[in-house]
């Protein structure tokens, strides 16, 4: 297709002219400047930053920082503070919104762009006073009664990347946004990407919030736990990780404030820092990323080595392994031991209430819930859905997040499911058991679960398709030597679910095989699930079917 090269630097130099950030713009003179020189690699790039802009969906905005509309920069941002300025508007929603930022590079700039647009706009905008973990975020959205909170953020993306998550305040109770809503706000964002930033109103007028915001969250969140089981000087002893990330402060106050001792740090990661020296990915579910935290572990004898993700909304751990070194759980396993002391709590107390995970997690919390008398709920992937399901008591996905207790925040929570494992971890310790015991007597209880994963990355996004394709054509009659004995296509509409790209085979034995795209990288992925009588047998299942089901999605 030829290049309509003249239209593309005319493009190119309307978005110059209203970028404010100096880098950016001077990046992106250089390229205008040798592409209309006759470079035909700095035209090819043009075309390619110029060709679409950011979708903004449920997870908000995510992608790399640079110059043009498909990466995050400033115009983007500030283009899409006044959209959603524009939503709480047109809609007749509350006309104040409360905004947070990390560490990452350019947190702090979008967010002020965020506030001083809103505030231009009209909007009550209460600014974070610095940068802060995600559940502090939203936890404000509820506390000061918002009609909506920004929090800019990457989460656990890599170091170049950066973001913009969006909740929802009133009868959406601080939850993350959901559709239809998502494009209703894209729509706004698309009439105000229609003229230029330079033209929008800003006022310096809004209000920073003050560290009571902070005292506030910290409180409730430790009053989410009993009183610790055994002296500080008693307790088991732990190696914590801010993976570079802004949890360690918060963490720090949540903790001492519960009654529990204050972990055992790894300097070289416990500052914010957006260049993430030591980790090429900062995702505690990377192989690596938590490679500092259990060397420092093993260093100074820690029962439990704890992992925040850089905004503090996931949470990692890792035990003694019995060999000298330490094994990471899974996100199931967290969820099982976190879940049923939910569970157990609500019985004791003679609470009812609902325990809710993602259709990929383990289907072990569905048994906790049967056992105790509880309602259990499956949902989408996306801590968005999991976070609305009627009377909560628990909830979680595998990839790292927990929701401990939906008063105090309507997300997960990564500081909140710490201490909480700090307290189960304690009360354990103070009967003579260990978190290792804990998993040996939920199999003995609820029997032997064991969860795995396959992924297939794939370069040509239309090979997604294509897989899908083939194994909805062609079902398998087994899996890993396993009858399928029934197939659940989400396209075809699932009671509970909207229409979704998501294949189920269910098989003999209660093991469970589901395929999906991923919703943020260009992978087809596999989540394979089994129960047995032992562990061995469990994982030895795991891997027949991850190994008969790899080929078929490669």
């Amino acid at each position: 297709m030829k290049i309509d090269l003249e239209a593309v630097l005319a493009t190119a130099r309307a978005w110059l002219s209203q970028d404010p950030d100096a880098q950016t713009h001077d990046e992106l003179a250089v390229a205008i400047d040798a592409a209309a020189d006759g470079s035909g690699a700095a035209a090819r790039e043009l075309v390619e930053r110029f060709d679409g802009r950011l979708a903004f969906g449920t997870a908000g905005l995510r992608a790399e920082l640079g110059w043009g509309p498909l990466r995050m920069n400033r115009v983007v941002v500030t283009q899409a503070a006044a959209g959603l300025a524009r939503f709480l508007i047109d809609t007749g929603r509350q006309r104040s919104v409360v905004i947070g930022y990390d560490g990452r590079v350019n947190s702090d700039v979008f967010a002020r762009d965020s506030a001083e647009v809103m505030r231009g706009l009209g909007l009550d905008v209460t600014l974070l006073p610095s940068a802060l973990p995600t559940p502090v975020l939203a936890f404000a959205v509820r506390h000061l009664d918002v009609g909506a909170g920004v929090m800019v953020t990457a989460s656990h993306n890599p170091p170049r990347d950066n973001g913009y998550k969006v909740y929802l305040g009133g009868d959406d109770e601080g939850s993350q946004i959901v559709p239809s809503v998502d494009a209703t706000i894209a729509a706004a964002i698309d009439v105000v990407a229609a003229g230029s930033i330079a033209d929008l109103p800003r006022a310096s007028d809004y209000t920073v919030a003050t560290a009571a915001l902070v005292d506030a969250y910290v409180a409730a969140t430790a009053a989410t736990v009993p009183a610790a089981a055994l002296p500080v000087d008693q307790q088991p002893s732990v190696v914590y990780t801010a993976m570079h990330g802004v949890g360690w402060a918060t963490a720090r106050a949540v903790f001492a404030a519960a009654g529990f001792a204050i972990p055992t740090t790894v300097p070289e990661q416990i500052e914010p820092d957006g260049a993430f020296p030591t980790v090429s990915f900062p995702n505690p579910e990377e192989p690596g990323a938590m490679d500092l935290a259990i060397a420092r572990g093993v260093e100074v004898g820690a029962d439990l080595v704890i992992a925040n993700d850089p905004d503090a909304d996931r949470l990692a751990l890792a035990i003694p392994d019995g060999s000298g070194s330490y094994r990471r759980l899974s996100g199931n396993e967290v969820g099982w031991l976190l879940g049923w002391r939910a569970a157990s709590r609500a019985s004791a107390a003679g609470v009812t209430g609902t325990l809710a995970a993602s259709i990929v997690s383990s289907p072990a919390l569905s048994r906790v819930a049967a056992r105790h008398g509880l309602e259990y709920r499956d949902t989408l992937t996306g801590f968005k859905w999991v976070s609305r399901v009627p009377d909560l008591l628990f909830g979680y996905e595998e990839a790292l997040g927990y929701l401990v207790d939906p008063q105090v925040v309507r997300d997960k929570d990564g500081i909140s499911a710490a201490l909480e494992l700090l307290s189960l971890a304690s009360s354990l310790a103070a009967e003579g058991s260990s978190i290792a015991g804990q998993l040996g007597a939920f199999a003995a209880e609820f029997g032997a679960f064991a969860s795995g994963q396959v992924a297939t990355r794939v370069d040509d996004l239309s090979r997604i398709g294509t897989i899908m394709a083939a194994l909805r054509s062609s079902p398998p009659e087994s899996l890993g030597g396993l009858a399928v004995e029934s197939v659940t296509d989400y396209t075809d509409g699932v009671e509970g679910f909207p229409p979704s790209d998501i294949l189920r085979y269910d098989l003999s034995g209660e093991a469970r095989v589901i395929v999906r795209p991923s919703g943020t990288e260009p992978k087809v992925k596999v989540y394979i699930d089994t129960v047995a009588k032992s562990p061995a047998e469990a994982q030895r299942l795991v891997d027949a079917l991850a190994a008969d089901i790899r080929p078929r999605v490669s």
